[in-house]
């Protein structure tokens, strides 16, 4: 059953680099570093693929786990792969699923809040853009009306 904790513990200890790479992300998109952006997202896809590489080794754990018990890999519970292990064994096992959960929530949270962010900045960009360029804004004017397509002030007179 130590294989089974030995893969827990790379699922934690795997969750617990792309947290952290995903924190650090967050601090480079309120920095404005994006380059630091871009090298953040460089190691999570490179954490994904270790990830994915997880994912196939805990398949292969539920495939043998069922069919030593006669139970679908779907069907598979954490508490199915307890039943015939020492208490200590399995208080661990489970401490462990229990940590796993936590950070695959905290790096759900963390990768939502990143995603506001960066399209927070793409937003302020657009309207930046839009306003040194005079490019008008699309939709209604505070009349009800559509928005006028002239813009109302000029970022550069050229009337001399």
């Amino acid at each position: 059953m130590s294989s089974l904790i030995d893969h827990l513990r790379t699922q934690v200890e795997s969750a617990q680099r792309l947290l952290h790479v995903l924190l650090a992300q967050r601090e480079c998109i309120r920095k404005q570093d994006a380059e630091g952006v871009l090298a953040r997202l460089t190691d999570v896809q490179s954490e994904l693929a270790v990830r994915e590489r997880i994912e196939r080794e805990r398949a292969d754990l539920l495939r043998f786990a069922g069919n030593r018990i006669g139970v679908s890999p779907e069907a598979l519970h954490l508490e199915d792969l307890l039943a015939d292990i020492p208490a200590h064994e399995a208080g661990e096992a489970r401490s462990l699923s229990a940590e796993l959960k936590g950070l695959l929530s905290e790096i759900s949270q963390v990768h939502q809040q990143n995603k506001i962010l960066i399209r927070q900045e793409l937003s302020f960009l657009e309207h930046l853009i839009r306003a040194v360029s005079g490019t008008p804004q699309g939709g209604y004017s505070m009349g009800g009306g559509f928005a006028s397509s002239a813009p109302k002030y000029a970022t550069v007179d050229a009337r001399v």
